[in-house]
C-alpha cells in the first residue's frame, strides 16, 4: 500500500508549492480534483486534454517528486434535475475520463449523483424510508429512469478507456451503502466501484470493515479515503443520525469529521487497514482532511503519523511457520 492525500486542502498553493509540502509530509501519492467539488486548483483539464506536451511537462513536476496520482477527481450530481448542474457535471466527468486514460491515471472518484422526484422536479430528493409508499416511489423512478442509464453509459465509457469509476458513498446521494453500489455495478458496468470512505460509513452505522469484506469479495474497491468519525451518542439521542446541524456546530452535531485516529482508535484503523489487504486491495490510502477543531498542517500531521504506523507496505512472505 502507499499513502497519499486529496489535494484540496491545498487549494491556495500552486501546484510546485502543493507537491512540495506533500513530498515533506513523506506521501507517496496524490488525489487531484480535476472540477466539480474538489475544484481544479491543481488540475488545468482544458490545457492537459489538448496538449501532449504539457501532459509531459506536467507529469514530470510529480516524477521528480517521486509522487503519484492515485486518481482524478470531479465529484458533483450528473443526474442532478437542475439541467445546468448535471450538463457540469457529466462534462466534467467525461472530460476526467479522457484526461486519465491519457495520463495513464487508473481510477477516477465521483458521486452517483441524486434525481428530483419528476422530470418536472427544481432540485435534488433522497428518498431514505419506504414509506409513505410515495419515496418508495420516487426512488424505483429515480433508479429506473436517471441514474441505471446514466451509469450503463458512462461504465461503457470508462470500460473504453480502461478507467476504472471510484464512488463515494456519501450521504444525499443515491449510491451510499454496500448494497446500493453493488446493485448498480450489478445493472451497469464492473468499471464501476467505489472510492471507500469509513467516516461516511460509521454515521449510517455500517462497520467499515464489514464493508470492505463486502465489497472487497465482489472486487468493487476502486480507491480509498482515510477520514474519521467522531460519534457523539448524547448528541445522537437529541438529533439523530441524519443531523441537519452545520458541520461547523461542532458543540451539538450527532457526528463529526475528524482526523484519522480521532474519532476511532488506531487499533480500529489497524483493522481496517487490515481487511483492506486480506480482500484484494493493495492500493493507495488517500488521506481526506475535513477535521473542523486541526488546522490544515495539524490533522494532516496527525493522520500521517497514524496511517505510517499501520500502513501495509511490502508483500507478505512464504508462510515458513505453516
Amino acid at each position: 500500500m502507499k499513502l497519499g492525500v486529496f489535494t484540496p486542502l491545498f487549494a491556495n498553493l500552486s501546484l510546485d508549492d502543493m507537491l512540495e509540502k506533500v513530498s515533506a509530509a513523506g506521501l507517496d501519492a496524490v488525489e487531484i480534483g480535476t472540477g466539480g467539488n474538489p475544484g481544479n486548483d491543481h488540475c488545468p483539464t482544458d490545457d492537459l486534454l489538448k496538449s501532449e506536451d504539457a501532459r509531459k511537462a506536467y507529469l514530470k513536476k510529480f516524477e521528480e517528486k517521486g509522487i503519484m496520482i492515485s486518481a482524478f477527481s470531479c465529484h458533483s450530481n450528473p443526474i442532478s434535475p437542475d439541467q445546468t448542474e448535471a450538463k457540469e457535471a457529466d462534462d466534467i466527468l467525461r472530460k476526467t475520463i479522457k484526461l486519465a486514460a491519457l495520463m495513464n491515471v487508473p481510477v477516477v472518484n465521483t458521486f452517483s449523483g441524486t434525481a428530483g422526484d419528476s422530470d418536472d422536479a427544481k432540485a435534488p430528493n433522497w428518498p431514505v424510508i419506504p414509506w409513505p409508499t410515495v419515496y418508495s416511489d420516487i426512488k424505483e423512478w429515480q433508479w429506473k429512469t436517471k441514474l441505471i442509464p446514466y451509469w450503463k453509459e458512462i461504465g461503457k465509457l470508462a470500460e473504453e478507456n480502461k478507467i476504472k469509476i471510484g464512488i463515494e458513498l456519501h450521504g444525499g446521494f443515491l449510491c451510499h451503502t454496500p448494497y446500493t453500489i453493488l446493485k448498480l455495478r450489478e445493472e451497469t458496468s464492473d468499471a464501476i466501484g467505489v472510492n471507500l470512505d469509513p467516516s461516511h460509513l460509521w454515521w449510517q452505522g455500517i462497520d467499515p470493515v464489514g464493508a470492505i469484506k463486502i465489497l472487497g469479495k465482489a472486487g468493487a474497491i476502486h480507491h480509498f479515503h482515510a477520514k474519521d468519525t467522531y460519534l457523539d451518542q448524547d448528541n445522537i439521542n437529541m438529533y439523530g443520525l441524519t443531523d441537519m446541524q452545520p458541520y461547523g456546530e461542532v458543540q451539538t452535531r450527532a457526528w463529526t469529521f475528524r482526523s484519522v485516529g480521532c474519532g476511532h482508535s488506531i487499533s480500529v484503523w489497524s483493522d481496517i487497514i487490515s481487511a483492506l489487504r486480506t480482500y484484494g486491495y493493495d492500493y493507495v490510502v488517500s488521506i481526506e482532511h475535513e477535521d473542523p477543531l486541526m488546522s490544515i498542517d495539524e490533522g494532516l500531521g496527525r493522520a500521517v503519523t497514524n496511517l505510517q504506523s499501520i500502513l501495509i507496505r511490502e508483500t507478505p512472505v512464504d508462510m515458513w511457520w505453516a
